[in-house]
C-alpha cells in the first residue's frame, strides 16, 4: 500500500522526539465507539463538554433512530420524505455516550460558529437548508440517551444560499458568513432588517472555472480587527464593515490551489501576548497541503494526482510579509489541522492522491503529523502513530477538553455504503492521544486547575490561575493558554484560535499547589467574546482544559 511506502521513505521521522517540550513518543489511537450511528461530517465542542456532530440529511436513513418514535417529515427531501432516523447527535466526552438530535433541513457542507453565550450558530447547506440558520444550545442528557434540547431552525434567514461557506466570530459577537458555491459575497448574523449581502469580488477572481478551488475560504480574525481571507492561492485583509480591501498579500508560492476541492488546511498560529500589552503581537498563518491545479478534473476522469507536500507560513502583521515554504514528510489533501494545548499543530486525516469530492481521493494517510512552530527550520515535522481507519472525504476532527483529538466521519459516497467499496462509510468514533497524555508524564501534569475570577473574566482584567503539580520543574516553564474550540468540517477548523497569556509570575502556594498571575486578553480583536478552554502547560505537559468566558 502507498502508506507503507510513505512510512518506509520517511522512517527517520517516525515518533516525535519532543525533548524541548518535555515528552516524546508516537501517541496512541483508541476507538471510543464502534458506531455513533452517523458519519460525522461536522463537529463542534460545546461549553458543557458535549460535542455536536452532524451529517447531511439527503442520503436516506442513518443507523441511529430518533427517540420516542419521532420522525422527520420533509416533502423537499431528495430521498426520504419521512425519515425516522437521526442525522445529528450530541456526544458526551466524559460518559462516552450519544444522544440523537433532530435536524430538519439539509446541513450538507454547511458552516458554523459558537456565539458568545455558548450557543452553536449553524448556517446554510443544500436544497431546503441552503438559506437556513440553525441554533443549538448546550444542554444535558435525560437518562443518558436523550438530549434536553434540540435544534431550532430559521428558514429563509440568509439573504442568499450558502453552500461551502465559512463563518468567523467577530469582536462585537456577530458572525460573518463568507462565500459559498457561486456566492461572491458575505453577510452577517444577526442580520440587520432588509440587509443585503456585501459584494466581495475577490471570491469571483479566485474561482477556477468548474473546479472552483475557492470554496470554504480560510478566514482568520487579525489583531487589528480586520479579516484575513485566503482563497485558491491568494490572500487579502478586508474591513468587513466597509468591504474595503486593506491589504493584498503575496500569492502562496508554487501557484497550486489550497481550497476546496483541492482541499488543504489553515491555522492561525498561537497569538502570544507579550508582557506589557499587545502592541508587539505577531499574527502568523500556516497553510498546508492541497492538490495541484487540474487534479479535480483528472480525478473525475479516473486519474489521481499526488497531493501537495508543501506548507506556507506568512506573518500577517509584518508590513513586508513574504511566504516561508516548508515540506511535509508526506503529501496530503483533505487533512485536518488543529492546535494542541501545547501550541503545537497536529495534522490528521486525508489522502495522498486526488481531491475532495465523491470518490475522488485515494491512498489514505492515516498517520498524524506533529508540527512545532518554534522548532528549528527543517526539523519542525514529526510523524506520529498511525490509525487503522482511513479518514477520507467528509471526515472531521477536533480537540476536546482532555487534550485528545476526536476523529469521526469519512463517507466519500453519495449514500451510506458499507460493503463492496474501497473506503466504506465510517461510523466509528476514535480518539488520538498525543504523547503528552502518556501516564509517564502525569507527575509533571497540572491538575486541580482553577481560574479566579471563576467562569468569566473581562478584557484586560487580572486572572489568577491555581494548579497542582507533583513534580514541579522551575526551569520547565508554565504557560497559560486559551483555546477557542473549532467548528470543523471539510478540513476547515472555523474560529479555531489560541491566545497564550503573558504570565507575570508563578508562586508556590504550599505543597504541590502553585498560582500563576496573568491577565485576560486586552481586547475582543485578540479574543472574540465567548467560551474558551483554559489550559495550564507545565514543562511541556498540559492540564485538562477548564471553561472560561471572555467578555
Amino acid at each position: 500500500m502507498a502508506e507503507h511506502h510513505h512510512l518506509a521513505f520517511f522512517i527517520f521521522f517516525f515518533f516525535a522526539q519532543a525533548a524541548m517540550a518535555g515528552w516524546s513518543g508516537g501517541g496512541e489511537w483508541r476507538v471510543l465507539r464502534e458506531s455513533i450511528g452517523i458519519s460525522a461530517m461536522h463537529m463542534q465542542l460545546m461549553r458543557n463538554d458535549k460535542v455536536a456532530m452532524f451529517d447531511r440529511t439527503d442520503f436516506g436513513a442513518s443507523n441511529l433512530s430518533l427517540p420516542g418514535g419521532r420522525c422527520r417529515q420533509d416533502p423537499l427531501d431528495t430521498v426520504l420524505k419521512k425519515d425516522c432516523t437521526a442525522h445529528s447527535l450530541f456526544y458526551d466526552v466524559s460518559a462516552n455516550a450519544v444522544a440523537p438530535l433532530t435536524v430538519l433541513t439539509d446541513t450538507w457542507c454547511s458552516s458554523g460558529a459558537v456565539l458568545p453565550d455558548g450557543t452553536l450558530l449553524q448556517s446554510g447547506g443544500y436544497n431546503d437548508g441552503d438559506r437556513v440558520v440553525r441554533s443549538l444550545a448546550p444542554c444535558a442528557f435525560h437518562g443518558g440517551a436523550t438530549a434536553a434540547c434540540d435544534w431550532v431552525e430559521h428558514p429563509g434567514y440568509l439573504a442568499v444560499r450558502r453552500w461551502y461557506a465559512t463563518n468567523q466570530i467577530l469582536p462585537d459577537g456577530r458572525v460573518v458568513i463568507v462565500g459559498g458555491r457561486r456566492q461572491y459575497s458575505y453577510e452577517f448574523f444577526p442580520r440587520e432588517e432588509e440587509a443585503q449581502p456585501a459584494e466581495f469580488p475577490f471570491l469571483r477572481e479566485t474561482r477556477d472555472g468548474e473546479a472552483e478551488n475557492n470554496l470554504y475560504p480560510f478566514l482568520h480574525l487579525l489583531p487589528d480587527g480586520s479579516l484575513f481571507v485566503f482563497a485558491n492561492t491568494r490572500a487579502v485583509a478586508i474591513d468587513y464593515v466597509t468591504g474595503r480591501v486593506l491589504r493584498t498579500f503575496p500569492a502562496i508560492p508554487g501557484g497550486e490551489p489550497r481550497n476546496y476541492p483541492s482541499t488543504g488546511s489553515s491555522v492561525l498560529l498561537p497569538l502570544r501576548l507579550p508582557a506589557g500589552g499587545a502592541a508587539a503581537l505577531v499574527a502568523e498563518v500556516l497553510i498546508c497541503g492541497g492538490a495541484p491545479r487540474g487534479s479535480y478534473q483528472q480525478a473525475l476522469n479516473g486519474t489521481f494526482v499526488p497531493a501537495l507536500r508543501t506548507c506556507g507560513r506568512l506573518v500577517l502583521t509584518d508590513p513586508r510579509a513574504s511566504w516561508r515554504m516548508e515540506t511535509m514528510p508526506a503529501a496530503r489533501v483533505m487533512g485536518d489541522m488543529l492546535l494542541l494545548p501545547t501550541g503545537d499543530v497536529i495534522i490528521v486525516n486525508g489522502a495522498g492522491k486526488g481531491t475532495a469530492g465523491w470518490e475522488l481521493g485515494r491512498d489514505p494517510v492515516t498517520f498524524p503529523l506533529l508540527y512545532r512552530p518554534d522548532g528549528p527550520s527543517g526539523g519542525r515535522f514529526s510523524v506520529l502513530s498511525r490509525s487503522g481507519i482511513p479518514r477520507m472525504y467528509h471526515s472531521a476532527a477536533m480537540v476536546d477538553t482532555l487534550g485528545r483529538v476526536l476523529v469521526g466521519g469519512s463517507n466519500p459516497h453519495i449514500y451510506y455504503n458499507f460493503t463492496g467499496v474501497e473506503y466504506p462509510t465510517e461510523l466509528r468514533l476514535e480518539a488520538f492521544y498525543p504523547p503528552y497524555l502518556d501516564a509517564a508524564y502525569d507527575g509533571r501534569r497540572p491538575t486541580a486547575v482553577e481560574a479566579v475570577p471563576r467562569g468569566a473574566v473581562g478584557y484586560g482584567e487580572p486572572l489568577a490561575v491555581s494548579f497542582e503539580v507533583a513534580e514541579y520543574e522551575s526551569q520547565g516553564g508554565v504557560v497559560v493558554a486559551l483555546l477557542a474550540p473549532s467548528f470543523t468540517t471539510h478540513s476547515l477548523a472555523m474560529n479555531q484560535r489560541m491566545v497564550v497569556l503573558a504570565v507575570e509570575k508563578v508562586e508556590s502556594a504550599g505543597g504541590e499547589a502553585y498560582q500563576a498571575t496573568t491577565a485576560a486578553p486586552p481586547s475582543a480583536n485578540i479574543a472574540p467574546p465567548g467560551y474558551y478552554l483554559l489550559f495550564v502547560v507545565h514543562a511541556g505537559v498540559p492540564s485538562k482544559g477548564v471553561w472560561i468566558n471572555i467578555h
